[in-house]
């Protein structure tokens, strides 16, 4: 292994040359230096590739491939595959890092001794015992782990929830995860953002979703881990299709009816076998009931007055005129949400 690479950051490239260069710079200025640099262009149609090769013939640390237009699964599989250090991360090229973010990640999995570093306040808070998954940019991974599991990579294929269904796997497969909760992300927002054209067709998300229960299926069957990591599981299937779809996309009634159904029955076939009653009640009320609902129009009609209650206690606490008891109001509230 390269002297220099404790870390490879794999950054997928696709059309993003007015961000590209800071998403660099941020990389090749960490204050931790021990790195390398893999850049895979997935078959980009401007300036991406000239930007590319012109970094790659100012720092020796960077590696650069082309491909096809195949989709950033594969771009990241592939950069994996090519990757010499001792933890990985990987970095969308839109975005930027701060100073900082790479040596006090590396500097808790090594304290640690973790498999998998959560990074960031946001994340660590969610950690208990496990976050169900985490976005790509919420995670150092040891190398080393990774290569015990090469079944286990990005799904192709499958867009959005692709580093969901991957960081699930692997979280359930270790207990040696850490927390960094001052690595600090940049995620810019813009309106060609992938995630972003994706989750606008409803349509196309519906299709998506069986498909992520299938790989999950897959998963829980080769590693026998339905009786062991059930809450796990629900805890997926809680904050992704659920949360993230259900509750936060424009579907329609027929388009949330099926969603219902397609939910209901992956949890009646392969988390309730398993599930505890104590393990049940970590899982939210909402969700709870969504599960335990015959017709979504029953739990839809649940959220609505759930929304009206809110509404009327935000407003009866922002009425209290001391200041004090309105914080401790909220926060209590808001924890009960």
């Amino acid at each position: 292994m390269n002297a220099i690479s404790k870390i490879s950051v794999i950054m997928p490239v696709y059309n993003v040359e007015e961000f590209l260069e800071e998403a660099i710079e941020s990389v090749l200025n960490q204050s931790f230096q021990e790195l390398e640099l893999i850049l895979v262009n997935d078959g980009s149609t401007d300036n991406s590739s000239t930007i590319c090769e012109k970094y790659v013939e100012e720092d020796k640390r960077i590696k650069y491939i082309e491909q096809k237009n195949s989709g950033v699964s594969i771009a990241r599989n592939k950069g994996l595959s090519l990757a010499e250090g001792e933890y990985i991360f990987f970095m969308d090229s839109d975005d930027t890092i701060d100073s900082d973010f790479l040596k006090t990640s590396y500097e808790t999995a090594k304290k640690e001794d973790s498999d998998i570093v959560v990074i960031g306040e946001y994340y660590c808070k969610r950690r208990i015992p496990n976050p169900a998954a985490l976005p790509t940019c919420a995670q150092l991974l040891r190398h080393e782990f990774l290569k015990q599991y090469p079944d286990i990579r990005f799904p192709e294929n499958i867009q959005p929830c692709e580093d969901g269904l991957f960081s699930h796997q692997l979280l359930a497969l270790t207990d040696k995860t850490s927390g960094n909760p001052v690595g600090i992300y940049v995620y810019r927002e813009h309106e060609r953002q992938n995630h972003l054209v994706i989750n606008s067709n409803t349509a196309k998300v519906l299709e998506q979703i069986p498909l992520w229960f299938r790989v999950l299926e897959q998963f829980y069957t080769r590693y026998n881990l339905y009786q062991t990591k059930a809450l796990h599981l629900a805890r997926f299937v809680e904050h992704e299709p659920f949360e993230f779809r259900y509750l936060s996309m424009p579907f329609n009634p027929e388009q949330k009816k099926q969603l219902h159904k397609i939910i209901v029955d992956f949890m009646d076939k392969n988390v309730f076998p398993y599930l505890s009653s104590q393990e049940f009640d970590f899982l939210t009320t909402s969700f709870k009931i969504f599960v335990k609902t015959k017709d979504n129009k029953i739990f839809d009609s649940y959220l609505l007055r759930k929304k009206r209650k809110r509404k009327i206690l935000v407003f009866l606490i922002s009425c209290i005129p001391l200041r004090k008891v309105r914080r401790k109001l909220r926060q209590q509230f808001s924890d009960d949400q």
